[in-house]
């Protein structure tokens, strides 16, 4: 389980990075609804935690590759591959990711 801020300093519709290896992306939708991915696309080297946040999608601000948050599937090209999705709980107003075990899969 590794704190990632409070969760009053994510607001809805933003994210933030955390640092770990590899990076993930941290995601608050307008809904206030968590989630956590590799942040990494899986298309080309690009961060999502600097793409654009719609509802339970991101889009990669490279090429524009979208993923959906939930499933870490690709919902569009050029990305084909999946990216690792991860739990995200909320403690005490700290938010908290929980390292998924394998690549392209929910912890």
């Amino acid at each position: 389980m590794i704190p990632v801020c409070r969760l009053e300093d994510l607001p809805k519709g933003g994210s933030t990075r955390v640092g770990t290896s590899p990076p993930i992306a941290v995601f608050h939708t307008d809904d206030g609804d968590l989630y956590a991915i590799d942040d990494t696309c899986s298309h080309q080297d690009a961060s999502l935690s600097e793409g654009w946040l719609e509802g339970c999608l991101v889009e990669c601000p490279l090429h524009a590759a979208s993923f959906d948050l939930r499933t870490g599937r690709p919902t569009c090209l050029p990305a084909r591959r999946p990216v690792r999705t991860h739990r995200v709980s909320v403690h005490e107003g700290v938010v908290h990711v929980h390292l998924a075990a394998e690549e392209g899969s929910a912890a």
